[in-house]
């Protein structure tokens, strides 16, 4: 094989590596997007439950307090 073949099949190969890496990087792009928003949405809904919590804690103060009253009396 003389040394332009060779030069080729080298240019060859580091191309297909280049497109093989390309393509991973997108589906690592794509993933990296997927678990954004997976991210997002549990942060959602973390917020959404450390809501709620708050309201349970206020509400049973409220039913402490009604019951500190009434053995008050």
């Amino acid at each position: 094989m003389d040394l332009l073949a060779k030069l080729n099949e080298k240019i060859d190969n580091l191309l297909k590596n280049y497109e093989n890496l390309q393509k991973e990087n997108e589906n690592l792009k794509l993933e990296i997007e997927n678990l954004k928003e997976k991210l997002n949405e549990k942060d959602a809904k973390l917020l959404e439950c450390e809501e709620n919590i708050a309201l349970k804690e206020l509400e049973l103060e409220e039913v402490v307090n009604k019951i500190e009253a009434i053995l008050g009396k």
